[in-house]
């Protein structure tokens, strides 16, 4: 059986859709807090159990009889998310599961500039310790923290951010893609993967100009001081550790943590990744 943790967020629940077009549904099990929010996956026969990584226990009983389990990171930082992973990890153990698939990041390192990436770090060491197979799924910088960044752009028409560098923006849809072959393929992928990136790594002047061309309308980028960009997220109502976080990310970028391209994915998916473009266009016609 393969376990799914976080199957109701948006990398899970999309990684569950796309495994069921793969296998069926009596070999795929979800792990999530809230059962009620995964009633549509076992209407269609899926194995549904609460599991809490803050319940030890809980989780136990949710990886019973997990051939595979894919533990989607959380959505946490630090020492919290850390630790949370180390529950999760050793409740596969105890449950017997035979393989870890984790969802990493590229640019994971312990020196990275990036919190979430030292986090992923430390994570990959726990999985090596465990002497189970176990994967880490490198995958590219989410799309989706991109077209956050952006939103207020979207109507101002004015990309107004600290200096970055060019990152691989991804799409979830693709490494959802590519997580359900992975898991469909067992053992395909020992240790980390090669990043599972889109096609180019651009920065916020490149976006720009896609912005510009999708839409039809000037985009201008002005780079903000690091500090005032800060001051910016305090005031509109962000706490000080998730304005640092952001903060961050332009400083991993700046350092080219985020610039790698590679095939990895198109391979699995047996075709080009969405470009940031489509992804972009698509997001603001919603």
């Amino acid at each position: 059986m393969i376990i799914v943790t976080g199957a109701t967020g948006k990398l899970g629940r999309r990684t569950v859709e796309r495994l069921l077009e793969r296998v069926p549904a009596d070999r795929v099990g979800v792990s999530v807090r809230d059962p009620r929010k995964a009633r549509d996956f076992a209407d269609r026969g899926v194995r549904v159990r609460p599991g809490s990584f803050d319940d030890p226990a809980s989780l136990v009983h949710a990886f019973e009889g997990a051939e595979q389990l894919l533990l989607v990171s959380l959505d946490r930082v630090g020492e919290e998310c850390v630790t949370g992973h180390r529950t999760a990890i050793d409740a596969a153990v105890k449950a017997g599961v035979g393989r870890i698939l984790y969802t990493s990041q590229m640019g994971a390192a312990h020196d990275s500039r990036f919190q979430a990436c030292r986090d992923h770090a430390r994570t990959e060491d726990l999985l090596r310790a465990t002497g189970l197979p176990w994967t880490a799924l490198r995958n590219g910088f989410y799309a989706a923290s991109a077209l956050q960044f952006l939103e207020a752009a979207r109507h101002t028409g004015d990309i107004a951010l600290p200096a970055d560098g060019p990152v691989a923006w991804t799409g979830h849809d693709d490494l959802a893609d590519a997580t359900a072959a992975i898991l469909a393929e067992q053992g395909r992928f020992e240790g980390p993967t090669p990043p599972l990136t889109g096609a180019a790594a651009l920065d916020f002047g490149a976006v720009a100009e896609i912005a510009s061309r999708v839409t039809g309308r000037p985009f201008t980028r002005t780079v903000v001081p690091d500090g005032v960009f800060r001051e910016q997220a305090l005031a509109h109502g962000a706490p000080a550790p998730i304005a640092d976080l952001m903060l961050s990310i332009f400083a991993a970028a700046r350092h080219g943590e985020f610039t790698t391209v590679d095939s990895t994915l198109a391979e699995l998916l047996g075709r080009e990744p969405v470009p940031f473009g489509a992804l972009l266009e698509r997001a603001w016609a919603e």
